[in-house]
């Protein structure tokens, strides 16, 4: 699990094993999947209803985006990624909403 700040596409900080994957890169490159969601007025058309999720789809594994409230510019999101075979897209999205919550509660 990997925070990252959308403005610069920086890692800010990161949980778990990432393997062989370099959570900078990494962050950088999540960082324009966003950005190309955000982009797409198909996606966006919309601007009362907020692009919260996206879900990126493999033969091996899921990569969870998840933003956090607010603009783009300075948002911040937290990027998960699983294998698809031991890995539970439902319960992903479940645990991150928790540590999310957990993060918010740490602000106030």
């Amino acid at each position: 699990m990997t925070l990252v700040d959308g403005a610069s596409g920086l890692a800010i900080a990161a949980a778990g094993g990432h393997g062989d994957i370099d959570e900078h890169e990494d962050a950088a490159s999540t960082t324009e999947v966003v950005r190309a969601a955000l982009g797409c007025s198909a996606l966006t058309n919309d601007r009362t209803d907020d692009v919260t999720e996206i879900v990126v789809c493999r033969t091996g594994g899921f990569h969870l985006l998840h933003l956090v409230d607010g603009d783009f510019d300075g948002r911040l999101f937290m990027h998960v990624a699983f294998d698809g075979d031991t890995g539970n897209l439902g319960m992903a999205r479940y645990q991150l909403r928790n540590a999310l919550d957990e993060l918010a509660g740490a602000d106030r």
